[in-house]
């Protein structure tokens, strides 16, 4: 389900963005949840890291890596640092 957000603008920064959604075929509610979703995307280290994870993962499984063998890496690093 949706919600609504009231955003304060000047009138011409208004008008600059009906113009620009219109000429995409969008409405100007889409064009602001896009510029909002893109804006989160960039900014939040969050899914960032999760993305970073996943890639990680794939990436040990892919060469074979188990579980197991990322414990015991951690373990061997984390005795070198004592």
């Amino acid at each position: 389900m949706h919600t609504q957000m009231i955003i304060r603008m000047n009138p011409e920064l208004k008008d600059k963005l009906n113009k620009l959604a219109r000429t995409e075929g969008k409405t100007t509610s889409q064009m602001v949840r896009e510029l909002i979703e893109d804006y989160i995307k960039e900014h939040d280290i969050s899914s960032y890291i999760d993305n970073l994870w996943g890639r990680v993962g794939k990436k040990l499984k892919s060469k074979g890596f188990t579980s197991a063998d990322v414990s015991r890496a951690i373990k061997d690093v984390r005795k070198g640092r004592k």
